[in-house]
């Protein structure tokens, strides 16, 4: 070739590397900016996602708390219309209408106060203590409307023991309709600031708890003068008010920070609640892993390398993901045990080996007992405890390196032991027993004894193939022998009727 054609060439091909070299760059940080917009959206999208489910569990405690409250503010309205109430002593009157919610952690005071506004019963004591509530906005408030109902208060300083609280209340009414009194019962603030203080919503983040009129009951960061505080009238909090539930990012009133707010009301409540997550706190999330992604788009700029470098990682990445997708494919998800295709390979080959070679070949078929009352009485999440702790139990009882435990479907196990008569397998099911019998699954209080399993064996050397039919009809025989116990195909019927007989016994 001669001098012009090889620098014409060689100009080409500095060309498609300069080229190269300018559109890898610009091509890397067109997708590494689309990736960060993915990740900014992810960001918030678990941000949000993270706060809904807050309040939706806060908002659950915070009205089961008061529906207690209530019910035990209805119990006392009931029983005092009751007659025997009104003929029995004071000691026993005070037992009458206070049930055991008196004594629960978070409530404050629980109260009978009569028309004049004196405290009648004391869930507390006995005589009751002193105190005039006449001038409460409660009291006033029940007086006033017969219909009222339940009434929520502000929150106010106990009289009785200086403590913060919010007053819940209803009124009692004569037999004639008149106004006879208020039932109150309170609900200490420092329960909302116990409940608060366990979620952790980053540095700007803030828990909100308000009176449908403005006032605001509790708030993490607690600050004693955030308490009282009415901010109606205010963009966000009327958004809350009229708009029931959602959330929108606004800006407090009270610090000006930023945040998105995911808000509800309480139940029928009049009471509005709140989670706030800075925006800034969402946004450093995001920020960081920018940063990182950015710093490493810059060090790729060395084309060549970085495209054998990241080509050779996505090679290994997609060869160690197959790998692992065939290992996932013959592995039970939830024990962590061999899978049904891996048993059919395995017995398969077991029995080849085993008219091969003359060795006897056994199976042993284990069903948990009752599994399905656990599932009905504890849940799914227990049940799967339960198989869990099965798969650990006979895994325990196999020692030998050829042995296969497999679960081949909902409570059913299977355990391939090549080279093993019947009496190799009956001690083994006589282990697996032993090991069962000390299961224990804690979180659902059953104790060791309380799972049990049935086993069937069947064992043979000409007739391998069928082994699997004659443990089958053995555990069922086991089941309807009671249960918790091993059933052997005989070794006749393997050898010579492939589970005939047995299949009728377990019928």
């Amino acid at each position: 070739m001669s001098v012009p054609g090889r620098l014409m060439r060689a100009m080409r091909s500095n060309r498609n590397w300069v080229a190269l070299g300018v559109l890898a760059p610009i091509g890397m940080l067109v997708m590494s900016g689309l990736m960060l917009l993915d990740l900014r959206r992810d960001a918030w999208d678990r941000s949000e996602q993270t706060s809904r489910n807050l309040l939706q569990v806060v908002e659950r405690d915070i009205a089961r708390n008061v529906e207690l409250i209530d019910l035990s503010l209805q119990g006392i309205v009931d029983n005092l219309k009751a007659p025997e109430t009104s003929a029995a002593s004071p000691q026993t009157r005070q037992l009458i209408l206070f049930d055991r919610a008196a004594t629960a952690k978070d409530l404050g005071v629980l109260l009978v106060i009569d028309d004049s506004g004196e405290i009648a019963v004391d869930a507390a004591v006995w005589p009751p203590r002193k105190g005039n509530y006449a001038d409460r906005e409660y009291f006033k408030a029940h007086k006033a409307r017969p219909d009222l109902g339940l009434h929520i208060g502000q929150p106010l300083v106990s009289r009785l023991t200086g403590e913060r609280m919010l007053p819940f209340s209803r009124r009692i009414s004569k037999p004639d309709g008149s106004f006879g009194g208020v039932a109150l019962g309170t609900l200490k603030l420092s329960y909302f600031t116990r409940l608060f203080d366990r979620i952790g919503l980053g540095p700007k983040g803030a828990i909100n708890l308000y009176h449908r009129t403005g006032t605001r009951i509790a708030r993490h960061p607690y600050a004693e003068a955030d308490i009282g505080v009415n901010i109606a009238g205010t963009p966000n909090f009327d958004r809350f008010v009229r708009e029931g539930s959602g959330a929108f990012v606004g800006t407090s009133v009270r610090d000006g920070v930023e945040r998105h707010y995911d808000f509800t009301q309480v139940g029928d409540l009049p009471l509005v609640l709140n989670v706030a997550v800075g925006t800034a706190d969402v946004e450093a999330q995001w920020r960081s892993k920018a940063l990182g992604i950015a710093g490493i788009v810059l060090a790729l700029c060395g084309v060549t390398i970085a495209l054998s470098l990241l080509f050779g990682r996505e090679l290994r990445r997609r060869a160690e993901m197959h790998a692992e997708m065939a290992r996932l494919s013959r592995t039970d998800a939830l024990t962590g045990l061999a899978n049904r295709r891996r048993f059919e390979d395995a017995y398969a080959r077991a029995c080849a080996d085993a008219r091969r070679t003359g060795e006897p070949l056994s199976l042993l078929m284990v069903d948990a007992d009752h599994f399905k009352r656990i599932n009905d009485k504890h849940g799914h999440t227990v049940g799967d405890e339960v198989l869990k702790g099965l798969a650990i139990c006979l895994q325990a009882g196999v020692t030998r390196p050829g042995d296969l435990v497999c679960r081949i479907g909902g409570e059913e196990f299977v355990l391939l032991l090549p080279k093993t008569d019947e009496a190799g397998a009956l001690s083994v099911a006589d282990e697996v027993h032993a090991q069962v019998s000390r299961l224990t699954v804690g979180r659902a209080g059953l104790s060791a004894g309380a799972v049990t399993v049935s086993i069937g064996t069947a064992s043979g050397v000409s007739r391998a193939e069928d082994l699997y039919a004659l443990a089958d009809a053995a555990v069922y025989e086991a089941k309807a022998a009671g249960r918790n116990r091993t059933r052997s195909a005989p070794a006749e019927i393997s050898e010579s009727t492939g589970g005939k007989r047995l299949r009728v016994i377990a019928a």
